[in-house]
This record gives C-alpha cells, sequence and structure tokens, in this order.
C-alpha cells in the first residue's frame, strides 16, 4: 500500500506540473498527457481495490 500511496503521489506532481506547463505553453497536448495519465490512476485504483476484496473475500 504504500507504494500505492507514492505511486499517487507522484501522479498529482505529474499532473499538476504539465496542466502548470500546458497553461503556460498554451499547448494542448499537455492538458490531455494530464488527462490520460488521470484516467489510467483511476483504472488503477479500481483494479487494486478489486484486487483487495477479492483477497479479503477469500479469507473468509
Amino acid at each position: 500500500m504504500i507504494l500505492l500511496r507514492f505511486y499517487f503521489l507522484i501522479v498529482i506532481f505529474t499532473i499538476g506540473g504539465s496542466l502548470l506547463v500546458g497553461v503556460l505553453l498554451k499547448d494542448k497536448r499537455w492538458f490531455c498527457f494530464a488527462w490520460q495519465l488521470f484516467k489510467f490512476s483511476i483504472v488503477l485504483v479500481l483494479v487494486v481495490a478489486a484486487a483487495v476484496t477479492i483477497g479479503r473475500l477469500a479469507l473468509l
């Protein structure tokens, strides 16, 4: 779980940085990159949550 928290810390800084660069350079590619990174992070959260749930149900 600590790796997941570290991953999300990196993702937050990366999204924030790409949004800042996108605003400064007025380049839509940075906004697309931030949006894509956000979507993949949400998918990762759902996969990890499903794995944890299945693991806990298996212990019952």
